[in-house]
Parts: C-alpha cells; structure tokens; sequence
C-alpha cells in the first residue's frame, strides 16, 4: 500500500477523515465479503484495522453485501445499488496504456467493469475512457495487462499526471469534485 495514498474504502464508506473515528474495527465487512477484497489495514496509525480494498490484488466486485452489516454507520447500511458507489476513480495512464503508446487496441478494462458503458465507454467505438460515474471498484485496475489503470480513492487530492482525462457521464457526478477534494 502506498503511504502517501489514503486507503480505497470499501462502498457506502463515510468521508476518509470520520472513517477511522466511526469504524469499530469489528470486522464484519471483512467476514461477510464472499470475495476476499476487503482487507484490514496494517501497521500503525489511525487506521490501524480498518477496512480496505487493494484493487490490484483483489477488486472490489460490488456485490453489495458489507455496507448492510456494518454496526457503527462507517459504512452506509442502505446503499445496497451498485450504481450509487463512489468508492473513488480510476484514472487511465496515457504513458503505459497500449491504445496510446504502441496503438494495440485493447478494451480489457471496459469488457470486466461491472458498470460497463456506464463507468467506462468506448470513445469511436474502440478507446476505453473512463467516466465520472466510476465506482471506483478497482476490476478495471486488476485486469489491466500492462498496469495502465490506478484506482484514486474519493478521499485523494491528486490526480495522475500521464491521466487521460475523465469523461463527464450523462448522469449526475456520483463524486463531484468539492467530495473528491475535501
């Protein structure tokens, strides 16, 4: 884990800054996730076992089951829709990617995204470019053959300097901006 990254909470999850503060460090989304992609922080500090998601070893599949049994409302207990989850966003690197560097089409990260067409659209039917209405799940990180995708969470204050920029879905933002830099 990067520590200079803030960590990628699992969906439903309240701002990074209340998130170590509400948690009780039961592990319950850890126990209920059928997919091993929520992990407890190590090490030290404030978010010393709290929950988190490494997109590049195991992402987030959405399947909306930890933010019901979450006890301390670290995570909100109603969001059970998919399309509502705003865990952060992914970020295309235009310097690593093989539609921008060698010209090799590739659509890895758009054919695996849960919210395909939705998240990520293909620019002339063929470029993959990722939308605000991100989840920020992480598949498309994991899938990616070559590490061209990094997943930011909504807590970050950064974007990739080699990013392609983020297309603004038809739908309202689910991360607007002033959220995605507190």
């Amino acid at each position: 884990m990067n520590p200079f990254k803030p960590p990628l909470r699992p969906p439903g999850a309240v701002s990074e800054k209340e998130f170590p503060v509400r948690c009780i460090r039961c592990g319950r989304c850890v126990e209920t996730c059928p997919h091993d992609s929520i992990r407890l922080v190590e090490g030290f500090g404030a978010s010393r076992l709290t929950p988190h998601v490494i997109p590049s070893e195991h992402p987030c599949l959405l399947c909306m089951k930890c933010p019901p049994v979450c006890p301390s409302g670290a995570l909100d207990n109603t969001l059970t829709d998919m399309k509502r989850v705003h865990m952060g966003r992914a970020f295309i690197l235009r310097d690593r990617c093989h539609n921008y560097t060698d010209g090799t089409i590739c659509m890895t990260c758009y054919d695996r995204c849960p919210l395909r067409g939705r998240a990520v659209e293909l620019e002339d039917g063929l470029i993959p470019r990722i939308t605000s209405a991100c989840a920020g799940c992480g598949m498309c990180e994991y899938v990616c053959p070559v590490g061209a995708i990094e997943i930011y969470p909504k807590s970050a204050h950064w974007v990739p300097a080699s990013a392609v920029p983020t297309k603004h879905a038809e739908e309202p933002d689910p991360m607007p901006e002033k959220e995605a830099h507190p």
